[in-house]
């Protein structure tokens, strides 16, 4: 009798421990779960916050940018020059000339000029590349279609095709340079516009400067090509005079 009851024990004792540990590994494994889940719900979260407050941390950050310079508040003065300078370089952009007559000074009716003038000159020259490369582009299809015949008589010295293709390559090569050439003086105007906007405004020096250029007479004694002069005493010479007030 003992010795069943010792047995119905041990089995008893061996369900209860095998409960104890399917019930400690489902608690652990729920736990485990439980905490991946609300990490990535919580990153979820993270990632939502960020998107959506991005663009307006970028604003502010743009926006600082403007009234800070590596932490230091700039002051009005900077502000406004900043200002003028990008109006300036804005206008000639959208406009040739435009931020110069917006920077003023007495050279403006000159630079003015200048500048279209280039303009007036590039489309000149477009036009004359344009007109070659056209009339040769005419009479190689010609050619092409009559067997070699030629029908422009200013284009009789060009005796085979390839020469004529040739031809009407370099000017079509040229008429292509024009146009780079012709952003180039754009994006010039824009640059002298911004330069004079800078110096204008941030390193101006008022009156108090006078500068003059007169010609002189420059003794030869002492000089290395005193040799050359034929022993003449002076050369003439020119003289730069820097006044202060």
């Amino acid at each position: 009798m003992p010795k069943y009851l010792f047995l119905i024990f041990f089995v008893l004792y061996s369900f209860v421990g095998v409960a104890q540990v399917d019930t400690t590994k489902r608690i652990v494994l729920d736990s485990t779960i439980n905490l991946v889940d609300s990490t990535k719900a919580a990153q979820d979260t993270v990632k939502k916050e960020t998107r959506a407050q991005r663009k307006a941390r970028e604003k502010a950050e743009k926006e600082r940018e403007k009234y800070y310079y590596k932490d230091i508040l700039k002051d009005s003065t900077r502000l406004e020059i900043e200002r003028l300078s990008n109006v300036a370089w804005r206008r000639s952009l959208i406009l040739p000339g435009w931020g110069q007559i917006t920077n003023g000074g007495r050279f403006v009716w000159v630079k003015l000029p200048i500048i279209y003038g280039g303009f007036v000159t590039s489309a000149l020259v477009f036009d004359f590349w344009n007109w070659h490369y056209k009339k040769f582009v005419k009479e190689a299809a010609y050619r092409i279609d009559n067997n070699g015949d030629w029908s422009d008589p200013d284009l009789q010295g060009f005796q085979t095709l390839d020469g004529l293709i040739r031809a009407k390559d370099n000017y079509r090569r040229n008429r292509d340079m024009t146009i780079l050439v012709t952003v180039g003086w754009w994006g010039l105007n824009v640059l002298e516009a911004y330069t004079d906007s800078m110096l204008r405004f941030r390193y101006d020096i008022g009156d108090d400067l006078g500068f003059k250029v007169t010609p002189t007479l420059l003794p030869t004694s002492g000089l290395a090509y005193t040799n050359m002069n034929l022993g003449r005493p002076y050369v003439p010479g020119v003289k730069l005079t820097f006044s202060f007030k």
